[in-house]
C-alpha cells in the first residue's frame, strides 16, 4: 500500500529527536509522504528543514489559533516569504473556539488573511476547527470555492456541513479519534464523507489511536503518536465503510496527492 499521512508536527518536540527511526517505520508501514504543518513562526524554519532533509516530508506554514497573540508585527510577510521559498501548503490555521483558548478579534482576522495568502497564491490550507463550525461555514462561504483545496485535519464536525464543506472545496481527513468506538459523531462522519473527498492522517504526536504499539511516551507518561500508526486509522475506516484497507489506502492517497499536488 502506498499511504499519504495529510497531517503530522515532525518538528513537535516530543518527536523531533528521533525523526530519522519515526520516518523509517512510517515507510515500513507504506507511507509513501507526510504533510508536515507548522503552527507558529517559532517552528516554520524546523518545518522547511525538515522537508529540505527528507524527500518523504511535504512542509506546510502556518499560524495556528493557538499562537496568535505571539505574532510578530510582520508575520504575514514572513509567511509569504517561507510559501514562496518552496512549494508547501498554509496551514495549520483556523478557529478553536475553547473557552480558555478563545479571542474571536484576533484569530479571525488571522485566519482569514491565510485563505486570501493561500488563495493568492493557489496552496492548499490545512484547517483546525473546533466547537466553531458554524462560523467556519459562514467564514468560508464568504469566498468562491477553494480551487488548490481545504483540508479539515482530524475532522469532528456535523455531517450535515460535509456537502455545503465540500463545495467550498474541502476534503475531510481522519484521525486516531475515528478508532475510538464511543465518538460516533466523528465515526458517523467517516462513513458520509464521498470517497473523492476523504484523507487520512495521525497528527502525530497527537491523537494516539486505541490499539497502537506505544513505542515512546511524553514527561507525563502519556503515549506518543507517530505516522506508522496511520494504519490503525485505515482499518477503522475499512471497517466502517465497508472496503478493505488497501482500498481506503489507495483512494486516501490519490486524494492526497490531487490537493497537495502544488505543495
Amino acid at each position: 500500500m502506498q499511504i499519504f499521512d495529510a497531517h503530522c508536527h515532525l518538528q513537535d518536540e516530543r518527536i523531533a529527536g528521533a525523526t530519522d527511526e519515526l520516518l523509517s517505520r512510517a515507510h515500513e508501514a507504506g507511507i509513501e509522504r507526510l504533510m508536515c504543518c507548522g503552527t507558529s513562526e517559532a517552528d516554520w524554519g524546523d518545518v522547511l528543514s525538515l522537508s529540505e532533509k527528507h524527500a518523504a516530508v511535504v512542509p506546510s506554514f502556518g499560524l495556528h489559533p493557538w499562537f496568535v497573540a505571539d505574532r510578530s508585527p510582520d508575520w504575514l510577510e514572513r509567511l509569504r516569504e517561507y510559501l514562496l521559498r518552496t512549494p508547501s501548503g498554509v496551514g495549520e490555521v483556523g478557529l478553536d473556539h475553547l473557552p480558555h483558548i478563545r479571542n474571536d478579534d484576533e484569530q479571525e482576522p488571522v485566519f482569514l488573511a491565510q485563505l486570501e495568502l493561500a488563495r493568492e497564491l493557489g496552496r492548499p490550507v490545512s484547517i483546525h476547527c473546533v466547537r466553531a463550525w458554524g462560523r467556519m461555514m459562514e467564514l468560508l462561504e464568504q469566498f468562491d470555492p477553494f480551487p488548490s483545496g481545504l483540508v479539515l485535519h482530524s475532522f469532528s464536525g456535523p455531517q450535515d456541513l460535509i456537502p455545503r464543506l465540500a463545495r467550498s472545496g474541502a476534503y475531510f481527513s481522519f484521525s486516531g479519534t475515528v478508532v475510538r468506538e464511543a465518538n460516533t459523531r466523528v465515526r458517523g462522519a467517516a462513513v458520509a464523507v464521498p470517497a473523492e473527498r476523504l484523507l487520512v492522517e495521525t497528527d502525530a504526536p497527537d491523537l494516539f489511536p486505541d490499539g497502537a504499539e506505544v513505542n515512546r511516551r511524553d514527561d507525563e507518561g502519556k503515549p506518543v503518536n507517530e505516522p506508522a500508526n496511520i494504519i490503525h486509522v485505515l482499518k477503522s475506516l475499512a471497517a466502517l465503510r465497508e472496503v478493505s484497507e488497501e482500498r481506503i489506502a489507495e483512494v486516501t492517497h490519490a486524494n492526497a496527492r490531487r490537493v497537495f499536488g502544488k505543495a
